[in-house]
């Protein structure tokens, strides 16, 4: 079918050039973010460059449109979404408020609605037989107290306020006092007989006997107020009690009412928070604000993007160097690793403190009870070397770590605290390899308390302490392998323990774990006063010893040298200075290699 001389194309064929098209641009399309900013820059390549460029500039504007459409169909869901909500929210409101008012109808409950006093402080709703009740208890109080204030005046006796503040009996009083006066002036020059003076007498009589009238006349007031008084108050504690059992009564059927009032409540509050947050987006859901743009437009290309003849011969040169270079790792990394002692010392450029043999069997506790074996005398050697490492001795403080596991470090820890205490001095073995621990091992002990329980928090650090069959030796085993031992070692634990046992024992020896490949043995040589490094011959490689020392370096570890286990006189290359004891001499020793533990 053809249409304006053009073949009209299906929507399939259509579909599958447009398809083609973008994977021909996406081919040749290139997004790099810019490195320390939140920009990025865009390339296209073609042989074209006008073509290059509107198709940069084509894609940057169709990236912020369809940003912008995705950011208006969410906001678009979202508002169509609480619309819905919003709508289930006001059936449910009014079904809860409904209930309400039909519960509250059929159990005649009527509450007075809260109000502000003018203090701005807002009271809550209240019920009416609750209020009634609160205002006849507030009646039944004064009542009671008019009571006893009656009852306390009409048992008082003698003159009373109401007697003294009586008009009649205040003039007669004041006549008695001053015909009184002047009877006595009388009798001071006549018989009580004179005439005069009887009749004064009679006056005073006469003015008592209205005085005594008059205070009955009060007791009899003061005793009509009082039954008054009590009457009223027998009353109110009437009217009380009946009340207070409507007060029970409201309160059972309220129980109801009150889930009905909290299921009003809680549809209303969720009702608020949508209706607000559906303003929000309202409000938000404005196109208006986009935080992409572009800050430059696309530049013509002026040259070639490539080919680069002399950039691809330099990178082939930086190829080639690259390659030499890491040919040569490789074959460094083959080597056999360390042979012999003066190659320790070339290599590592750390002293070396001692060298203990390679013997026939793998039983270093065996060969080290015997005080005359080659093994023995081997770390003897070492600990009298280590008397030079400080200018006050031996450290307080020695870790004994290696590059790598099976090279000596837990035998040559546990026979290094040996041989210290038998210089009369104490001394606590710590096995701080809380991964794979072997020092326990090596002396029989438990290992379900240990170092990990006091980094671990616990404080009972005595229970961790314990003794052994060798004078002045004590350990402390790992104990149980903690979850992430760096975390327990990264605080301040490990180091308030090394100041406490500091104060109890001469030195603390510690047999850390492997240093290549965890962080824990940097960790704790940072803390000690002296770095041991254990290196087994014909086993560790060059390198990996060297990265080693490098790790405790970089972790200000106080390096003090190098003990090089498991040599064999024999396979070396050339004879050792002091090999005699260390070939045939004896013949009698045990091998420090690691699987021992």
């Amino acid at each position: 079918m053809f249409e304006s001389g053009r073949p009209i194309q299906t929507a399939a064929a259509r579909a599958s050039r447009i398809k083609a098209a973008g994977n021909l641009i996406l081919a040749r399309m290139d997004v790099e973010p810019e490195r320390m900013s939140r920009l990025v820059e865009i390339s296209f390549t073609s042989p074209d460059p006008e073509l290059s460029k509107r198709v940069v500039d084509a894609w940057s504007t169709n990236f912020i449109q369809s940003t912008l459409e995705r950011r208006y169909s969410a906001t678009s869901y979202a508002r169509n979404f609480l619309e819905e909500r919003l709508k289930q929210l006001r059936i449910r409101i009014d079904e809860s408020e409904r209930a309400l008012v039909n519960y509250a109808s059929q159990q005649n409950i009527v509450n007075i609605p809260g109000s502000t006093d003018s203090n701005g402080q807002t009271t809550g709703e209240r019920s009416l037989v609750v209020d009634d009740l609160a205002n006849l208890n507030r009646e039944l109080a004064q009542a009671t107290a008019e009571r006893v204030a009656a009852e306390s005046r009409l048992n008082s006796g003698g003159a009373t306020k109401e007697q003294l503040d009586n008009t009649a009996n205040s003039t007669l009083r004041t006549k008695r006092a001053e015909l009184a006066a002047d009877y006595a002036r009388m009798l001071q020059q006549f018989d009580p007989a004179y005439p005069p003076a009887k009749a004064l007498q009679a006056q005073i009589r006469s003015i008592d006997a209205a005085l005594r009238g008059e205070g009955s006349r009060v007791d009899a007031v003061l005793r009509a107020t009082y039954q008054a008084s009590l009457s009223r108050e027998q009353q109110l504690t009437s009217q009380v009690n009946k009340l207070t059992g409507r007060v029970l009564d409201f309160r059972r059927r309220s129980i109801q009412y009150n889930i009905l009032q909290r299921e009003v409540d809680t549809n209303r509050q969720l009702y608020d928070a949508l209706l607000q947050r559906y303003k929000e987006i309202g409000v938000a859901g404005g196109v208006g604000v986009n935080n992409i743009a572009v800050v430059d437009d696309a530049e013509l290309p002026v040259a070639p993007d490539r080919p680069r003849p002399l950039f691809n011969m330099a990178l082939a040169l930086f190829a080639g160097l690259v390659v030499g270079a890491a040919l040569a790792i490789v074959f460094e990394q083959i080597d056999e690793g360390l042979t012999d002692p003066i190659e320790v010392e070339e290599v590592l450029g750390l002293p070396l403190i001692g060298v203990t043999p390679k013997l026939p069997n793998d039983k270093p506790v065996v060969a080290l009870d015997d005080p005359k074996s080659i093994l023995t005398e081997a770390y003897a050697s070492i600990v009298a070397n280590l008397g030079f490492a400080t200018s006050h001795g031996i450290p307080r403080t020695l870790a004994i770590t290696s590059a790598r596991a099976a090279e000596g470090k837990s035998s040559t820890s546990y026979a290094i605290a040996r041989s210290i205490a038998r210089t009369n001095r104490s001394v606590l073995l710590i096995d701080a390899d809380m991964r794979s621990p072997s020092v326990h091992a090596l002396l029989e002990k438990p290992l379900d308390q240990g170092l990990s329980n006091f980094l671990a928090g616990a404080n009972d650090i005595d229970r961790l302490i314990r003794p052994t069959e060798i004078a002045g030796l004590s350990i402390i085993s790992a104990g149980p392998q903690p979850p992430s031992t760096p975390e327990l070692l990264s605080g301040d634990r490990l180091r308030a323990l090394l100041e406490q046992m500091g104060d109890r024992f001469d030195h603390i020896v510690l047999d850390l774990p492997p240093v290549m490949g965890l962080a824990d043995a940097p960790l704790i040589a940072s803390q000690v006063e002296g770095t041991l490094v254990i290196t087994a011959a014909h086993s560790t490689h060059k390198n990996v010893a060297r990265i080693a020392i490098g790790r405790l370096r970089s972790a200000h570890a106080h390096m003090l040298g190098v003990v090089l286990t498991m040599f064999d006189a024999k396979q070396a290359s050339y004879g050792y200075g002091y090999g005699y004891g260390y070939g045939n001499g004896y013949g009698y020793g045990s091998s420090s290699d690691e699987a021992a533990n």
